[in-house]
């Protein structure tokens, strides 16, 4: 009897002793947790910082300040986010902004509304007053900066919101599950923003400012809420010829390349803009050479032509350092004065813009400079063109999408495919000028989009060692050929003719642009509906092009 006893108490104490692990893996399980989160910890502020929650997730190592009663975001982080126009020069501390017709400055002394700086410099960062990018931004921006834990909410995003009321009061948890820590209560009846549903949790947004996760069985079927934008969008009116563009680019070193131009018009057909290479930037302060001639003018508008003046960086640009002259707020302002000065007193339609070989460094700087340069062109009526290498990564901080945004035309200078310095091959082979048609209109309506053709090729000359190459104009490459007795074959694939030569120990190799390989790519130009076509340059064609190369 003892003996049975005892075993019927072993056996009672393995039971309690499961029941009591049961109980404990129960409770640690489906029993829910009160522990509280720490929410410093997990917006990641503590003091004046505050935590940027961009489209509902939680911006990591960047963070707002809370200076002296008001939120200000960091101008980097708002430029590469949300607004690329709010620029600011380093050297002459102001901050710009370019709208449509006009142009904002303001510096560290300048005051909003609220009579607080529009602009704060602190350790090192530049800092914008939340409401001015409010102001300038299609977003919504909810900012909850009473308390310990100061954040901002910011969307981009305009689409309806699914709101669900709460069937009761509940906890809203860092994750999904009941031993989730407690970042807030929620009352009954409260409207939550539904971002990601679950099987049994759902991700919402409070209004209280905190984005978490609540159990399914508290939340009421949910209702789209449309989310409607007040914001005037800035509208950039631009100048668009009645008839497509059919430009050629006229190079003029002298006034005699001036007085020649009538001559060199003579053959011409189809044209309606010559682009004459008239304003040379020399130094950083905005000064430039000007072969600008009245006369020249008057020739060309006889003769029923606009002209849109260039301005280039490389003829007497030994000087020029485009990162340091794009850079600076006063010889911005200098270049477009005097450039708007010229156009007045010349009489010219338009200007061209031939910047090239800039480094990355002054991309931001050059593309504040077409901004500002688009605001008097547009008050003044004159036409803005931009010239661009094809779309490359090595060249998107040329920020083409904003040129297109602000400029009239943007001209693809669809050519040097192969250049002096590198290998052997085509200037323009069909392929390379039809992807950089398309990569181009990928980021700009093709109501403003230039195709530049090439009235040139270049001859290639090798003995085994070196390689050298020659310009030629087609008239003269033409020519070339036939003295020569190079035999040329069509190319599918580069959609030109191609010959190799042996003569006296060397090799040539031409890749020919001529009446076929132009035809090709104006049936691109007219194939994507483009503005037009702009032929680099005046002098190097054969009078047989011109009725090839022409939209209409």
């Amino acid at each position: 009897m003892k003996k049975f006893l005892m075993s019927l108490m072993a056996i009672i104490m393995i039971i309690l002793f499961l029941a009591a692990a049961a109980g404990i893996f129960f409770y640690k399980k489906y029993v829910p947790t009160k522990e509280l989160a720490d929410q410093n910890e997990w917006f990641g502020v503590i003091g004046d910082r505050v935590a940027i929650i961009l489209n509902n997730e939680r911006v990591e190592n960047i963070k707002g300040r809370y200076l002296d009663g008001e939120l200000y975001l960091p101008l980097n982080w708002v430029n590469e986010t949300l607004n690329e126009r709010f620029y600011w020069d380093e050297g002459e501390q102001l901050l710009i902004y370019t709208l449509p017709n006009e142009i904002v400055y303001a510096d560290v002394s300048t005051l909003g509304s609220s009579q607080k700086p529009l602009v704060v410099q602190q350790e090192n960062q530049v800092w914008l007053l939340a409401g001015l990018v409010l102001n300038y931004t299609d977003i919504r921006m909810e900012r909850f900066i009473d308390g310990d834990v100061k954040r901002v909410f910011i969307d981009t995003q305009w689409d309806p919101i699914p709101i669900a009321n709460t069937k009761k009061d509940g906890k809203l948890r860092v994750r999904g599950g009941v031993k989730s820590p407690i970042l807030t209560d929620v009352a009954q009846k409260e409207p939550l923003e539904i971002l990601e549903p679950m099987e049994q949790w759902t991700k919402v947004r409070t209004q209280t400012g905190f984005i978490g996760y609540i159990q399914n069985k508290l939340l009421e079927e949910s209702v789209d809420q449309p989310q409607v934008s007040t914001f005037q969008h800035p509208v950039y009116t631009n100048i668009s010829m009645k008839d497509p563009v059919c430009l050629v680019w006229h190079q003029t070193f002298s006034q005699q390349a001036n007085d020649a131009m009538p001559q060199m018009m003579a053959n011409v057909k189809g044209v309606n803009v010559i682009a004459p290479t008239w304003f040379m930037l020399t130094d950083n302060k905005g000064n430039y050479e000007s072969l600008a001639d009245q006369g020249y003018v008057q020739e060309a508008h006889n003769m029923g032509l606009q002209v849109w003046a260039v301005l280039d960086n490389f003829n007497k640009g030994d000087n020029v350092q485009s990162e340091i002259l794009f850079a600076s707020t006063t010889a911005r302002k200098k270049l477009i004065a005097s450039l708007i000065k010229d156009a007045k007193t010349y009489g010219l339609d338009g200007i061209n813009l031939d910047v090239e070989g800039i480094k990355e460094q002054a991309g931001p700087h050059y593309v504040q400079f077409i901004r500002e340069l688009s605001v008097h062109c547009r008050n003044e009526g004159l036409v803005l063109s931009v010239d661009n290498t094809v779309p490359a990564a090595y060249s998107a901080f040329y920020n083409r999408e904003e040129q297109g945004r602000v400029v009239d035309y943007v001209v693809i200078m669809a050519y040097d495919e192969h250049h002096v310095g590198g290998e052997a091959g085509s200037v323009a082979s069909l392929g390379y000028v039809t992807k950089g048609v398309e990569d181009t209109l990928a980021m700009i309506p093709k109501e403003k989009v230039i195709v530049g053709i090439p009235f040139y090729t270049r001859l290639w000359e090798t003995d085994g060692e070196t390689l050298n190459a020659t310009s030629m104009g087609i008239a003269t490459a033409k020519k070339w050929v036939e003295q020569n007795g190079m035999e040329l074959k069509w190319q599918e694939e580069t959609g030109q003719y191609y010959g190799e030569l042996e003569k006296d120990g060397k090799t040539y190799r031409l890749w020919m642009e001529e009446e076929a390989s132009l035809r090709a790519k104006m049936d691109v130009a007219r194939e994507k509906n483009l503005a037009g076509v702009a032929c680099w340059k005046l002098g190097f064609e054969t009078k047989e092009l011109w009725d090839i190369v022409r939209l209409k």
